[in-house]
């Protein structure tokens, strides 16, 4: 997660989504393999190792929350997680009806073992820790960690991480938003953990926790439209060190890894990207920075 703050909000207009941004600078080293992962052949569906020959076949949860997914359909190519991935087949020479898709608990992707894919796109933070287990990607996508809350509750209109350490604060199993909560917001009380985001938000509308916390684009989802009277408290500067970075997950050694890799640096490289980042999540307000 970046030092700086990413503020980042769903499409507003059909108008944001034509305009073009500027490459972000990202540092692919958070992307790079681990030791025995490389291609031997080229990167076009016959040479590649993939789980069903000639088919590509990519996992994501279930429910697939919006904005990365819309109407909880991978395949419809529709929000920015989907349409990153048709992106990524579409430069590795598949077609649409070339790609199938799996679903796949987060927390069980990122557990050692076989697995029933040849990648997984679900906001997989890449971390030291986890490529012990998997491989990533180059990063897709960098994003800062939000609280978020529903108008007056205890976190409403806090200002700062001192605001919040006293309150009851939750957030998502084996995520990235939960090592933020406990590691920067650091609160007096031990996080509330739950298995699903769509399990914090409900304890949030019923009031078993204070304040929740959760990618930015995804914060701007939940409080436009899925909480009755959500807030955003704020975004986390400080979201870790260079950068939360998303980055697409493989199996351990996964001889998919520097195609896919290279996927999407290609995709970076031409712009791709950037377009789809400015469709899907495209920037329309700040969120405040908590420090």
């Amino acid at each position: 997660m970046h030092r700086r703050p990413l503020p980042l909000v769903l499409a507003a207009t059909a108008a944001l989504a034509l305009v073009a941004c500027a490459p972000q600078e990202e540092s692919t080293d958070a992307g790079s393999t681990s030791g025995g992962s490389s291609a031997t052949g080229a990167c076009t569906p016959d040479e590649l190792d993939t789980l069903e020959p000639g088919t590509l076949t990519i996992a994501t949860d279930e429910p697939a929350y919006e904005p990365w997914f819309v109407d909880d359909a991978p395949e419809n190519g529709e929000g920015f997680e989907s349409a990153v991935a048709y992106a990524v087949a579409e430069q590795l020479g598949y077609a649409e009806d070339d790609v199938t898709w799996t679903r796949v608990p987060f927390n069980a992707a990122i557990q050692p073992g076989a697995r029933p894919f040849d990648f997984d796109v679900n906001q997989f933070s890449i971390t030291e820790e986890r490529r012990q287990a998997v491989d990533f990607s180059s990063p897709y996508y960098t994003v800062s960690q939000a609280v978020i809350t529903t108008a007056g509750s205890a976190a409403e209109g806090a200002s700062s991480l001192d605001d919040l350490r006293g309150l009851r604060l939750g957030a998502q199993v084996a995520t990235t938003s939960l090592d933020v909560l406990t590691d920067v917001i650091a609160p007096e009380n031990d996080p509330v953990v739950f298995n699903t985001n769509d399990d914090a938000k409900l304890a949030l509308q019923n009031g078993q926790v204070d304040a929740i916390v959760v990618d930015l684009p995804t914060a701007f989802y939940i409080t436009a439209a899925e909480l009755d009277d959500g807030v955003i408290v704020g975004q986390l500067e400080d979201s870790g060190e260079g950068g939360d970075q998303f980055g697409l997950l493989l199996a351990k050694d996964s001889p998919l890894t520097d195609c896919v890799s290279q996927a999407v640096d290609a995709l970076r490289e031409d712009g791709t990207l950037d377009e789809l980042e400015q469709q899907w999540l495209s920037d329309v307000a700040d969120a405040p920075v908590l420090s």
